[in-house]
């Protein structure tokens, strides 16, 4: 194969140089930007509120996605479950005094233990 493939170049350090140039560093680029962005936006802006409202959209894109339509060993959770687990997680994080690890912690012991209880796992 020809190009920047994966397969391009058939050296023992081509996949390490691959990862890195597709994957490290377009990501790290908007790391670096915004990091040194960070000290001169002020917090209240309406792009700060928007770069917020958009992260925040994308990860309960992927949380929904992971509940809804899950792949790999998490389709074998019945949904019921799946959804019974986030609305625990999420009632343990407003309930409990906003700790995102408390929620996650109580997520995942229904995610994991009604399953096993039952037999699934």
């Amino acid at each position: 194969m020809n190009g920047w493939t994966y397969d391009a170049i058939g050296a023992w350090w081509w996949p390490y140089v691959f990862i890195l140039l597709t994957g490290w560093l377009p990501t790290d680029i908007w790391r670096w930007l915004g990091v040194l962005s960070a000290g001169r936006l002020d917090e209240r802006s309406p792009a700060v509120a928007l770069a917020r409202t958009i992260a925040t959209s994308l990860v309960a894109a992927v949380i929904g996605r992971l509940v809804l339509a899950p792949g790999g060993s998490l389709e074998a959770i019945p949904l019921e479950i799946r959804i019974a687990a986030l609305a625990t997680g999420f009632a343990a994080y407003f309930w409990l005094g906003r700790q995102t690890l408390v929620a996650i912690l109580f997520a995942e012991v229904v995610l994991l233990g009604v399953p096993w209880a039952l037999g699934i796992l």
